[in-house]
Formats: structure tokens, sequence, C-alpha cells
């Protein structure tokens, strides 16, 4: 039997659209207050909002006979004729946000709009109570409590409130970098997250992200008909192993689209491998009439109406943004070209390998997106190495221990030759380090601590603070490898000591990994400990280019072959060369 669903069920059902997480009511509330033209907001959560969200504006307020109409579903003040939803200014446009929150969960709104005096009106259940006078506070507050109280199955379903509050801030800082002419305040259990004056954007992305990022920033400024885009693309400083710092924004509403993702990675294509992300901050404007926001409720998703003309703008504005990273890249000596090797109009820059393009970002839109961890290339050397370590290990000539290390040598300060019984050896002196690195660290997590080298001058380094709630987790396992490392304030650490093996100066770029690499979701490594050790060893580990005395290079070969694995590094490539007599004398054509 067809019958009409309650008005509460409806409200329900509505709330699994447009409220996900706590971090989806900030945002459905941030909206509403930026479109009432607040120009100062303050969010309070506790227990990572599970237990109360509070958002406060200056902005126009609501009289007191709005307050029962703002909460039910389809009340808007913000379109009111079929054209109008083809041509949306404001961020809020559905009229369901306030509806769908109330009826899951315990709502106080409070309201005053420059009469003289100010209104409350509490909703349980969804249902409005009785409007009350209140203080004229100048804008709106909405405090919203016990979320998901009286829908349990969904309750359930939320993480621990730091991971709650990590989503939040996410949220908020979104905004703040849409609208840094916007006043943003967020206190998580009586503590300031941030606190971000009115400012310009490359001042407010040093105060949400990081202070170090404004000296690394490549603005974007362009007009291309109906279209301008602005903002900022980072240099290869700001290039991170996780995805999370791309911020893309199509009228100050902040998207995520794929294709338009894609576009910006395009420009970074002969700068960045796999894997690796650029930061940006980019705003779209364009006419309404280009675009259509109308297709998911919770507006991140948006359709364009020429998709690949937005595309082809968006690729040619940032690559003219990189223009100075790019004129600094050295011209490619044709001379040294391998025939298996091929060739690019963009090379590589100072001190980054060269790439196949099956390495570098994909142009196909549905790729954007995907974990590049176990990409096919990847996965054949990790095999074709191990199928040579197997064949080598198997030979009782050519076993470890008839590696001489009284004739050694360094080739071009990046590989060490040593004869054997049966010929010679190449061993790549970065990726032998790296595993000998590798195995210590994964040992150290196991047992004892790895040594460490106190420095002359601790540094101190900061972070955001989700990211130094990150970091807290992953002190013990810093700690494990050789750092001594101490918490300077809310957002900042001072370090002591670093491990014996890892030169000065490279502290800050290997706790960043390390915190990508906690922080990303995609799994690379069967376990954590495994990632962690895998980065700080290639980070750690002495790189080509480096030179090596006869002891060191004696040293190396020794501890590479005390390691469990010597024939390959922990990402697969291959160790060892080896090249036999019989194959020396071939190509002399002794025969």
């Amino acid at each position: 039997m067809i019958k009409a669903l309650s008005e509460d069920l409806r409200n329900k059902i509505s709330a699994g659209e447009v409220v996900e997480r706590p971090a989806s009511v900030v945002k459905e509330l941030i909206e509403n207050s930026l479109d009432a033209g607040a120009t100062e907001i303050s969010i309070v959560v506790e227990k990572g909002g599970h237990q109360t969200i509070q958002v406060r504006d200056n902005g126009s307020g609501m009289s007191p006979e709005q307050l029962p109409s703002s909460v039910l579903r389809y009340h808007t003040s913000k379109i009111a004729t079929l054209d109008d939803l083809f041509s949306i200014t404001t961020l809020g446009f559905r009229g369901e946000a306030l509806a769908s929150i109330a009826s899951v969960s315990e709502m106080l709104i409070l309201s005053s709009n420059g009469t003289g005096e100010g209104a409350e009106l509490p909703i349980v259940d969804g249902k409005p109570g009785e409007i009350q006078p209140a203080a004229e506070i100048g804008g709106t507050e909405i405090t919203i409590r016990n979320l998901f109280y009286n829908t349990p199955a969904r309750k359930k379903f939320l993480k621990t409130p730091r991971t709650e509050l990590r989503k939040i801030v996410d949220v908020v800082r979104r905004f703040g970098l849409a609208f840094p002419e916007v006043s943003f305040k967020l206190v998580s259990d009586n503590r300031d997250i941030f606190h971000v004056k009115t400012e310009n954007l490359e001042d407010r992305i040093d105060n949400l992200l990081d202070p170090t990022y404004s000296r690394n920033l490549l603005p974007i400024s362009l007009v291309k008909g109906d279209y301008a885009f602005s903002g900022f693309v980072g240099n290869l400083n700001l290039v991170r192993s996780r995805p999370g710092e791309q911020y893309l924004f199509l009228n100050r509403r902040f998207i995520k689209d794929r294709l338009m993702n894609t576009a910006v990675y395009g420009a970074y294509e002969s700068l960045v491998k796999r894997g690796e992300y650029p930061f940006f901050v980019i705003n779209l404007i364009l006419p309404t009439d280009q675009v259509d926001v109308n297709v998911h409720p919770m507006k991140t998703e948006v359709r364009f109406k020429d998709e690949w003309r937005v595309f082809h703008v968006l690729k040619a504005g940032v690559k003219d943004a990189l223009r100075s990273v790019l004129d600094t890249v050295p011209g490619f000596n044709q001379s040294f070209e391998q025939t298996s090797r091929p060739s690019f109009g963009d090379t590589p820059f100072p001190g980054q390998n060269f790439r196949s393009p099956a390495e570098t970002i994909p142009t196909n839109p549905n790729q954007g997106n995907m974990d590049f961890s176990t990409s096919r290339p990847a996965h054949q050397n990790l095999e074709r190495a191990k199928d040579y370590a197997s064949r080598l290990a198997e030979s009782p000539t050519e076993s470890p221990e008839t590696i001489s290390t009284e004739h050694i040598w360094q080739i071009h300060k990046k590989y060490i030759v040593s004869e054997i019984n049966s010929g010679l050896v190449i061993i790549d002196q970065h990726v032998a380090h790296e595993r000998v690195l590798y195995e210590e660290a994964i040992k150290a997590f196991e047992s004892t601590s790895m040594a460490s080298q106190t420095m002359l001058f601790p540094e101190v380094l900061e972070f955001s603070p989700d990211d130094f709630d990150g970091l807290l987790d992953v002190l013990p396992y810093l700690e494990k490898i050789g750092f001594r490392i101490k918490k300077q304030d809310e957002t900042s650490i001072r370090i002591d000591a670093i491990p014996s093996e890892m030169a000065l100066g490279n502290e800050r770029a290997v706790i960043r990994e390390i915190l990508d690499n906690f922080l990303k979701e995609q799994k690379q490594y069967s376990s954590f400990q495994e990632g962690l050790a895998a980065m700080f060893a290639c980070k750690a580990a002495i790189k080509a280019g480096d030179a090596l005395t006869r002891e060191e290079m004696q040293e190396l070969v020794n501890r590479l072959f005390a390691t469990e694995h010597p024939y390959y590094c922990p990402h697969g490539r291959p160790i060892i060369v080896q090249m036999s007599l019989d194959e020396l004398d071939g190509r002399f054509e002794r025969h």
C-alpha cells in the first residue's frame, strides 16, 4: 500500500544527504553566515562536534517572526523563482540545511536583525518550540547539541572526536581560504585551533596552513573572455606525497572536480611524479549561467557548460604561473640520450630523476584520484628485482661472501663497483643505503631505538593545528628512529636530536614526509611502520652525487650484505647489477 511519508521522516531522509558528519553541519551553518553578509564568524565545538557545535556571526540576522520558517524544508530567502535557480549567487539556496540538521539534533537559534531586540527559538526533533525574547547579539548564533541522538545507526558511524575535529578544521580552512576578508575563529574543547583576521590571501595561506608557504607561492591571475581565474600554486617545495592541499573554488564555493584537478596536475607533469600532489588555491570566476551547482545536496559537485574549455584555460593559466620554475630547467643533452628513453619537450627539474610518460600525472580525468601506489610499472620492477635476486642468490659462485671490498671504486659519485669471483658487481649507493636504513628502522620499532646525534642549535618547526595533532600520534615512532623532540607550544615542536645516519638540514623534509605518510588514506605498505621506515630510509640515505671514501664504501657494502634482502630496495628497485666474466669476454669478442 502506497502512503505519504511523514514530514519528520522526510526530514530525516533528507538529513542523510545533507548531514553526513559534524563537519557537514559546520559547513552548512558557515554558508548561511556568509550569505547573511557576516564579516566575523566564530565556531565552537566540543568532542569533535559529537556533543556541541556552535556557529555565531555578525550577519544581517533574522526577525523573531522569521525564526520558525528558517527550520522548515524548502523555506529560503535566497531564491524565489525558477529563473533564480540558473543564476545562483549565494552559497546556499535549497532551503534544506536547517530543517535537516534540526531533525537529527537539539537546536537553539538566537538572532537579532538590528531592531534593538533579539529572539531565541529552541527546536527539538525538528519541531520548533516557543519563541522567547533575548538580548540583541548583532547577528545569529546557532547551537547544535547531541547530533544524531535520535538516529543511533547514524551516530554509530561517527569517527573518534579527534578524526571528526580534523574534518571540521578542513571545512573551516576551506572557507577561510575562499573568504580571506572574513575573520574566522575556531575553538575546540576550550582550545583555540586558529583565529584569523581580515587579511590578504597570501597571509591567510600562511596562517591556516604553514608560515613557510608564502615563500613558495606562485600567483595566478588570468582573464580569458568571460572567465577569470586567480589564486596561487605552490612551487616544488610544496609538493606532498598525499592529497589534501588542493583547494579549488568556483565563484568562491569549494568544489571537488577530478577533471579540473587533472588540469592543474597536467601543468606540473614534467616536474612531479606519480603519487605527488602540488599545492594550489585557485578560484574560478565563471558566469552563473555557465555552471550548474544544483547537482547534489552537498553542493561540492558541479557541472560546467563547457568543461573542456575551462580545463584548457585552467591548465594554460597554471603553466604560465609555473613558467619561472620551468625556465630554470636545464637543456637536455641529446648525446647522452638512451635509445630506450623517450624524449620530452620539458626536461626534468634539477635533482629529479627523468620520468617516463607512464610515470607522469594522468591526462585521463577518470584517473585523477587513483592510488598509484600499486601501479603496474612499480609492480613489474619489484617482481623483476625479486626474480633477479633469487637467481643471483641461487648461484654458489656469486654469493655475497665472494664480493671483494679490497678492490672497490665509486663511479660518477653514484655507483660502487667491485669484483667478484665470476666478474663484477655494480651497486647503487643510494638504494643500498636505503635498504640498510629500512631494516634498521624496522628493528628499532620492535626493540631498541636507533642512535641519535644532538643538534648544536635545536630547530623549531611549526605545523597547522590538524597536522600537529597527527604529529603527536607519530612522535613515539620518530623517537624510535633517533629523533629527540619536545613540544614547544600548541602548534610547534623543538628538535633537539636527529638520527645519526641522517644529514643535518633534512629534518623538516623527513618529518613532513612521515606526517604525510601517516595521514595518507591510501595504503601503500602492509603496515604504517613499514611505510614510515621506507620513507625515512629514502630521505636519510646517501644520495647520488655524494662522494664516498674507500672505507665508507667498504662499510656500506658490508652492511648491505648483512641485511635480509640485499638485492632490492623497499620500493622494489634493484640494488645490484652483475656482469659475469662470460659477458665481459663476449663484449670484447674473446671466445
